[in-house]
């Protein structure tokens, strides 16, 4: 029986860094819960436009000093924020402060999209956000195309003494990235993300594959697209089992049960790895009461 693993969420909107840092403090102490994830928008996606938000990495670094056990990456970054070379000297500096224990979770990032895509109801929130902070909306395959190029320029980073590189969207020349990340060759590689191209990228390359699930898409959804994630590991003569099946999920502090039945409909689903985000405020003790309530059942 595969088992499954489970982490949480904390989404840096609406909420103090104090309290942000209590409960990753909380979850370290708690073995149930294996990993801990932020995001990487730059405003707030709902409520008060005026609410205060916290920048993904500068924020996970100071969690990764802080805390001993548990794995960290966002989910997921954006793709269209930072250079590629430039998230990967990033991400090889919270790798060595947190002693290896960085997922690099990776997303194409803003793009051109209708109202309600991804299950989140309205405008397209990458629109607002990246016009604030001088940011480009790019064609759907052309983020792709671009999330591509940083996967390799990654690899490169963090296997290569100096390199060049000179792909269709990103040049770089005599690149040298020291120090490289404790782990070897490389954190495990996540990336986030349910259309069709994105998951021939998965295919690819990814370790792991996360997708929002209830309530922003479906159990039937998740499932749907993990049968063409299938389709294109097989196509690649890839075995499927070698990419863990991630799914986030909004924990209901009302109904717990209802928390559990939407986990046991994923693991049924085939997912072996539970992201259980938190809605705001956070109670004190939510990580064992998460290990209690939810993960217990």
């Amino acid at each position: 029986m595969t088992r499954v693993r489970f982490g949480i969420k904390t989404t840096p909107m609406h909420v103090s860094y104090e309290d942000i840092r209590r409960v990753w403090l909380e979850a370290d102490a708690v073995p149930e819960i294996e990993d801990a994830w932020l995001w990487d928008h730059l405003l707030p996606v709902a409520g008060p436009k005026d609410g205060q938000i916290h920048e993904g990495w500068t924020l996970l670094s100071a969690l990764a000093a802080q805390t001993r056990r548990l794995r960290l990456g966002l989910l997921v970054t954006s793709n269209r924020t930072r250079p590629p070379a430039v998230l990967g000297k990033m991400a090889s500096t919270v790798d060595v402060i947190s002693g290896g224990r960085l997922i690099m979770g990776l997303g194409v990032g803003g793009t051109h999209q209708p109202p309600g895509a991804g299950g989140i109801a309205g405008a397209n929130p990458a629109i607002e956000e990246y016009e604030a902070y001088g940011l480009t909306l790019v064609p759907p395959g052309e983020g792709v195309a671009r999330l591509a190029e940083t996967v390799e320029i990654l690899k490169l980073m963090w296997t290569k003494d100096v390199f060049d590189f000179s792909g269709r969207h990103h040049r770089l020349t005599n690149t040298r990235n020291e120090p490289k990340p404790v782990q070897r060759p490389g954190p495990p590689l996540l990336i986030g993300g349910w259309g069709t191209r994105l998951l021939r990228l998965v295919a690819e390359h990814a370790d792991v594959w996360n997708v929002p699930g209830p309530p922003h898409n479906s159990v039937e959804f998740v499932a749907e697209r993990a049968r063409v994630l299938d389709g294109h590991c097989a196509d690649l003569g890839r075995d499927p089992a070698e990419i863990t099946r991630s799914v986030q999920v909004l924990v209901s502090y009302d109904d717990p049960a209802s928390t559990r039945a939407t986990v046991g409909a994923l693991v049924d689903a085939g997912v072996n790895h539970v992201v259980l985000s938190l809605p705001r405020p956070y109670p004190r003790g939510v990580a064992r009461w998460l290990a209690d309530e939810v993960i217990a059942g």
